[in-house]
């Protein structure tokens, strides 16, 4: 969803009616997560994807229908042995989609949601799926204020409520109610889709190595602050456009610096100076990844000096040096390549493994934290 906005904002604002299908269900292996969009627009323009090309001329066409006749839809695809030519998932899985006209007078709220999304404003917009409410009533929830209405008080104070403790962390799933807001009963299904700010990739070093990581962090979604303590090293012209490069000792940057429980740390520096007291702090902090490059020399040296300095067993156990996984890489990209493998396996539970060597799905289940 936060790909395809610009071009949603664009229409909305023009007053253009579009059709929105959100995925807001998937069983077994699939090629989209709750949350993946696909919109049709003016012209038929398309924008967006929710399976990868496997339903997707399905969903245009309803998407044009949800439009014409303003009814939200929820449809459900999946693979079916006894008809493997019909529409469906040829992966095994089973993805249900919510499919609804959007326009300023049926969510007059899309507009501000849209603006704190780009603007990194924490904001979780509720819909409503199924049961005896209206289907595709929307509300969202920002921390201080809501637009909108599920169709009943006590629904949207007990959605409020569930979508506020969740903001920080960017959750996103389907959620069930009473139709008055009860939350031991089922009647209702809402789909709350929460907007983080992007999560934070922090890299220290500024050498080739860090620019090749921080391109690569910048794909994958993060935003990426570099930080060195050598200025004639830490230049923005050595690094993508749009990569915070920031001049200071590591440890000091970092200790001034907020974290969470989806920061990713890559320390690249590789000078015990450095990165030691950088490791004292990384360590005892917030982070869901923390990583170290040098040789495996390096890393005996290093993890003795931690461990003098302090350190726990379990702290230590954070640490994922030398950093990457294991695909023989040599060039800078290559590494970096081996560093975002390991912090998507890390994310995700993956093994690391090759695909041709599992079992089971390609995508299993992830539960909601």
């Amino acid at each position: 969803m936060r790909d395809i906005l610009p071009a949603l904002t664009r229409w909305y604002t023009a007053g253009r009616p579009f059709g929105l299908a959100t995925v807001v269900g998937a069983d077994r292996s699939t090629p989209r997560d709750p949350g993946a969009a696909m919109a049709v627009g003016p012209d038929d323009e398309v924008v967006g994807s929710v399976s990868g090309g496997c339903v997707e001329g399905a969903v245009f066409e309803l998407a044009r229908e949800v439009v014409t006749d303003g009814e939200a839809r929820l449809e459900t695809f999946g693979y079916g042995a006894d008809d493997a030519f019909a529409v469906g998932l040829t992966c095994g899985g089973e993805i249900t989609l919510l499919v609804r006209p959007v326009t300023p007078e049926r969510d007059p709220a899309f507009g501000a949601v849209a603006e704190s999304v780009a603007a990194g404003e924490p904001v979780t917009v509720a819909t409503v799926t199924d049961g005896p409410a209206p289907r595709g009533a929307t509300l969202a929830v920002w921390q201080n204020r809501l637009a909108g209405t599920l169709g009943t008080t006590g629904l949207d104070a007990a959605v409020t409520a569930d979508a506020r403790g969740e903001l920080a962390l960017g959750v996103t799933g389907l959620r069930h109610y009473g139709p008055r807001g009860q939350r031991r009963e089922d009647a209702v299904g809402v789909f709350l889709q929460s907007f983080a700010p992007p999560p934070r990739m922090l890299v220290f070093g500024a050498i080739d190595y860090a620019a090749a990581v921080a391109r690569i962090g910048a794909f994958l979604g993060y935003r990426v602050t570099v930080c060195d303590a050598r200025p004639v090293f830490a230049t923005p012209r050595r690094f993508p456009e749009g990569v915070e490069v920031v001049v200071d000792r590591p440890h000091r940057y970092l200790q001034g610096t907020e974290t969470d429980e989806r920061t990713v740390i890559c320390v690249l520096t590789h000078d015990p100076k450095f990165d030691v007291p950088l490791l004292q702090e990384a360590l005892r902090r917030s982070a869901a990844y923390i990583g170290a490059m040098g040789s495996r020399r390096t890393h005996t040296d290093r993890r003795d000096r931690l461990v003098e300095a302090g350190l726990t067993g379990a702290e230590m156990s954070r640490l994922r040096s030398p950093v990457g996984l294991d695909l023989g890489a040599r060039t800078p990209e290559e590494v970096a390549v081996s560093v975002a493998a390991e912090i998507v396996a890390l994310r995700w539970g993956g093994t690391g493994a090759p695909l041709s060597a599992t079992e089971g799905a390609v995508h299993p289940p992830v539960s909601a934290p």
